[in-house]
């Protein structure tokens, strides 16, 4: 019985390190250390190639890196019976949340703008928007958006949240349903995705949705790149309806090199950094769903398929 590591083009010591530590008892392999495929029952993943884990009969459960699960959700050779787990970490949440105020601040005070007059030996001078005056809009309020939110509000910002249900209560005001969406978005000034990327919300953020959005509102993808419709948003920044968005997710990722996000001028592009999970900070809940599994026992921060979530 034994753990598989599998996340191609990424270094994997210190997940192997963070696992052992957590319990040096249970072998952990990476995926070309693996001699009996029969051995492993339980996988940690994060874009593994489809079909990869047919090879593994006695596979029972998979968990991914983070919070994200559509690359396991989406591979359909992934057997019903093998249950998928995510990462819940709180450290994940409040990295995400300090990226988001750092975003959000970034552009109320304009500083992609100054960036580019810098490297353009200029001096100018705008005006600024201030906390009190915006209100930020949460599309997704799960576990990392819920806390984005309360981070923000705490901060001084007005904030709306959106999500496909009610969800639990808040301190900010929560809209839900497609029927509550266009309430929602005409009030964000900055609009900011954590959305779980799945069939229902796949190009979810479009020139449709976006034209809802108030002139000059501002936004920003968090959750995954195929929220966006690409050409749609360059197409509603270039008509003015947008004053621009900062985009930390793609798709494909990284993003070709020939895509026109890069030399757009108000598009401002992270290469999907805004939350990275800790291996040391996430072993021991690795571990436990290893040990659940062995036992027999429930699994925890299990993943809906039906939901995709």
């Amino acid at each position: 019985m034994s753990i598989l590591i599998v996340s191609p083009g990424k270094k994997l010591d210190s997940w192997v390190e963070a696992l052992k530590e957590a319990d040096l008892s249970v072998p952990v392999y990476l995926p070309e250390q693996v001699q009996d495929p029969s051995d492993i029952t339980f996988a940690l993943a994060w874009n593994h190639p489809p079909g990869f884990f047919r090879q593994f009969t006695n596979l029972r459960a998979i968990s991914s890196f983070g919070a994200g699960v559509d690359h396991l959700v989406k591979d359909q050779q992934i057997p019903a019976s093998v249950a998928i787990t995510r990462i819940i970490d709180p450290l994940l949440s409040g990295d995400m949340a300090e990226f988001a105020l750092s975003v959000v601040l970034k552009h109320m005070r304009g500083l992609t703008r100054y960036c580019r007059y810098q490297a353009e030996n200029q001096w100018k001078k705008h005006r600024y928007l201030r906390i009190k005056n915006v209100r930020v809009g949460i599309m997704g309020t799960g576990m990392i958006g819920h806390h984005v939110a309360n981070y923000l509000l705490k901060a001084g910002f007005k904030v709306d949240g959106w999500g496909r249900t009610p969800g639990r209560d808040a301190a900010y005001t929560k809209y839900h349903g497609n029927d509550q969406l266009g309430d929602f978005l005409k009030g964000c000034q900055i609009l900011i995705c954590l959305l779980p990327l799945t069939s229902a919300t796949n190009g979810i953020i479009n020139k449709h949705l976006l034209r809802k959005l108030p002139l000059g509102a501002h936004v920003i993808n968090l959750g995954r790149g195929a929220h966006v419709v690409d050409k749609d948003l360059i197409q509603c920044i270039d008509e003015g309806h947008l004053s621009g968005a900062h985009l930390d997710v793609f798709d494909p990722e990284p993003l070709p090199e020939d895509h026109p996000f890069w030399e757009h001028p108000i598009i401002d592009i992270t290469p999907h950094v805004a939350s990275l999970t800790d291996p040391h900070s996430v072993a021991m809940q690795v571990m436990e769903n290893y040990q659940r599994l062995q036992k027999g026992e429930p699994l925890i921060n299990t993943v809906s398929r039906d939901l995709e979530y």
